[in-house]
């Protein structure tokens, strides 16, 4: 388990706890009242920890490496996924995947951007960062949900776009222009969620939907707060002041009228339970399915529409 800087107490907690079990089991003594005794203080520090995290924790929080990925949650609360590959223009862009799928047994696309968890997997999806291939898939799917009357499911885990020089050579820019679009015009239901970072246009372009939550402990921002400082600041130094400024968390953006709804995380964040969180996710995601459903094609486009446009004007008051 990684530790975050603000979790060195817990560190130093679980490291007494794991070495009275090795004993334990070496030595045959008997240490049941010293490891509850330690279990409680770990409850109180974790709690204690997690009680008012800041701006910029919550930003460490969101990217930490066990957190739940969108292949995680394909894995356990969906079912019968089929993934779909390829943009049928370049290339296949593991950075996103998708398909058909069942949550709750309701027949869904499935659509998110997947980090990775090891060097080899980081490396194979690109950390996340899609190229133009990967959202030109992304609207394929979402055209393809489209034919056949099924709703989309989006998942946003993302620092941003790929920024390298192909990216651009191959039209970066349109590439999330054309998916937000797509996003916008779909004519059926689309509900995403922020399970980690939502950074940037790599994340606008899959999150404009009917309903956009967030679990509790993401993130989701125009640039990143090391992005801001170093343009703001000229020194990556001033991140945690950038994460301050940015309004980034669930709870301002849902104060802000960005977001519709918060999914709470355990305490101790999402990369400690992550079944919790990811069936808490599910649940949320089927509640705001069940919501749209019931809307006709242009009333869902119109409701989109509106809900993005009334953004500008509060944004503007």
């Amino acid at each position: 388990m990684q530790y975050l800087d603000f979790e060195q107490n817990l560190m130093e907690i679980d490291a007494k706890i794991e070495a009275l079990k090795l004993n334990q089991s070496t030595r045959g003594i008997d240490i049941a009242a010293e490891l509850e005794r330690l279990s409680a203080k770990r409850e109180k520090a974790l709690t204690q920890a997690y009680k008012n995290l800041t701006p910029w924790q919550k930003a460490n929080v969101a990217r930490h490496e066990n957190r739940p990925h969108t292949r995680d949650y394909i894995n356990t609360v969906f079912t019968d996924f089929c993934v779909l590959s390829g943009d049928r223009q370049f290339a296949e862009d593991k950075a996103i995947i998708g398909g058909f799928a069942k949550l709750k047994g309701r027949t869904v696309m499935v659509i998110g951007h997947e980090k990775g968890h090891d060097t080899e997997s980081r490396l194979e999806h690109n950390f996340g960062m899609a190229k133009p291939e990967g959202y030109r898939k992304a609207i394929r799917l979402m055209k393809l949900a489209e034919q056949f009357g099924v709703p989309v499911i989006t998942l946003v885990d993302t620092a941003g776009a790929f920024p390298g020089l192909e990216g651009e050579e191959r039209g970066q820019g349109q590439a999330i222009a054309t998916a937000t679009e797509a996003c916008l015009d779909l004519r059926v239901p689309l509900v995403a969620c922020i399970i980690g970072e939502g950074g940037s246009g790599g994340a606008i372009a899959l999150a404009a939907g009917n309903s956009v939550i967030m679990l509790e402990n993401s993130v989701y921002s125009v640039i990143s707060p090391e992005g801001c400082a170093s343009i703001l600041w000229k020194d990556f130094k001033f991140a945690p002041k950038a994460a301050e400024i940015l309004n980034l968390t669930a709870q301002d953006l849902l104060r802000l009228g960005i977001i519709d709804e918060i999914v709470p995380e355990p305490i101790g964040g999402a990369h400690r339970f992550p079944t919790e969180t990811m069936t808490a996710v599910a649940d949320a995601l089927d509640r705001h399915l069940d919501k749209w459903l019931s809307f006709k094609p242009d009333e869902l486009v119109r409701c989109r529409h509106d809900k993005f446009l009334d953004m500008t004007r509060l944004l503007d008051k």
